[in-house]
């Protein structure tokens, strides 16, 4: 299972770097949000997939997922959300006051105001 979450984390990451180097900035927004779910799947996967039932009123069990590592990818995401929701914003107002989302368009636009 490990190697497809490998694959996986690999896809998400080589699609979330050619989102980021693209001049829209709706796709790096996606791209950044890609970034961070194959950063999550690679703790998780980090952390360790497989697992027996916790060791409620079983002795002997030693092979249990850590805890820890669900626990920061949960706080990853609320923050990553976040985040997105922020760019998301940022990126609209832009929008609305430069008419394109396009970054070289930006910059031309932004350097002929000075």
């Amino acid at each position: 299972m490990e190697v497809v979450m490998s694959f996986a984390i690999g896809f998400l990451f080589m699609a979330a770097v050619y989102l980021i180097l693209s001049k829209s900035i709706l796709r790096i927004i996606i791209g950044t949000g890609l970034l961070s779910h194959g950063a999550h799947l690679l703790i998780l996967t980090m952390g360790g997939l497989g697992g027996e039932a916790p060791p409620v009123l079983a002795d002997g069990v030693t092979n249990m997922a850590d805890p820890l590592p669900q626990a920061l990818i949960l706080t990853a995401i609320v923050i990553s959300f976040g985040v997105t929701a922020f760019f998301l914003v940022l990126a609209y107002r832009a929008y609305q006051e430069l008419g394109t989302d396009n970054l070289d368009e930006i910059r031309r636009i932004l350097a002929d105001d000075d």
